[in-house]
């Protein structure tokens, strides 16, 4: 991968003459963590919420297409990209969204519209259904998996024994690791079949780091697999989502698992003003499979 070209992003930015991002740093709850700055600061914020065992520059595309309009700050979630891991490795959806609370109220980025992928989406409608006067619109996708109706959840002491247990397992547990970049890349593409070659190496050279031994491994914790075991009861997640009042779009991709989680209808009814919209041709990463249709959908929205 050494000597590779230029990346669309790295292009783009020459051609337009838009700067890239700066990286910062916050603390919420003693851990250092990590976000881009797009610039712009004069601009109505956006809030870019990368997904599960994702970082801060997937969002690079869709960041340097909205710079112009928007003051674009994208976070690494505690244990992912180069923001710190939990101590305690607990990783509970409630500690994401006091991470995104802390950096709003400490960048004083509210109001504020947001965007965000899968966990990140879960996130951003926690924390709009918490400070509903501070989200202007908000954008989610694929971010409400396992919460719509009809999902049975089991008891207390099933869920405390399997919370216990996923921890022992992840406790065993090693970062696979890759003998080059070039693996780790190898390995994105076959994860991520719609990812283009360009993309994959992008999100591959920043989403992994390389090892004493020169080995390289993901930048994320292993611990976030147990995130969601001991969660709020969907019915409290749901009457988050029925406290939002801003507009609210829903994004899916037509070739996505996720596709199989639940009627629409229904999904959409959950909330006081939201719309549901499916992209073609697209896999979980709605964002990167089909840039230009996502953006078409999004730019009007969010104005």
């Amino acid at each position: 991968m050494n000597g590779a070209p230029a990346t669309s992003a790295h292009r783009l930015r020459r051609l337009t003459g838009m700067p890239g991002p700066t990286s910062h740093s916050y603390f919420s709850q003693r851990l250092r963590l990590h976000y881009l700055d797009w610039g712009n600061p004069s601009a109505p914020p956006l809030l870019l919420i990368h997904g599960n065992r994702d970082h801060a520059h997937n969002w690079d595309w869709t960041a340097e297409r909205l710079q112009d309009r928007y003051h674009i700050i994208a976070p690494d979630l505690r244990g992912h990209g180069d923001s710190q891991w939990s101590a305690g490795s607990m990783y509970a959806p409630a500690e994401f969204v006091y991470d995104v609370a802390q950096l709003v109220h400490q960048q004083q980025l509210a109001p504020l519209r947001v965007v965000a992928h899968s966990l990140g989406g879960n996130i951003a409608l926690r924390y709009a259904g918490t400070y509903p006067e501070d989200v202007q619109r908000l954008v989610v996708i694929e971010g409400w998996g396992g919460i719509v109706p009809g999902h049975p959840r089991p008891d207390a002491p099933e869920r405390m024994d399997a919370w216990i247990q996923t921890q022992r397992s992840l406790a065993a547990r090693q970062p696979r690791r890759y003998a080059t970049l070039d693996d780790a890349y190898q390995r994105m593409l076959e994860a991520n079949p719609h990812l283009s070659a360009e993309k994959a190496r992008h999100l591959t050279i920043h989403g992994a780091n390389q090892n004493e031994d020169g080995t390289y491994t993901w930048k994320f914790d292993n611990y976030i697999h147990a995130s969601q075991v001991l969660d709020l009861p969907p019915e409290d997640v749901r009457a988050l989502w029925r406290n939002i009042t801003c507009p609210v779009l829903l994004l899916a991709g037509s070739e996505s698992w996720m596709r199989s989680g639940g009627d629409p209808a229904e999904l959409v009814a959950e909330f006081a003003d939201a719309r549901h919209a499916v992209v073609g041709d697209a896999g979980h990463w709605v964002q990167h499979d089909q840039l230009d249709a996502f953006l078409q959908l999004i730019e009007d929205f969010l104005a």
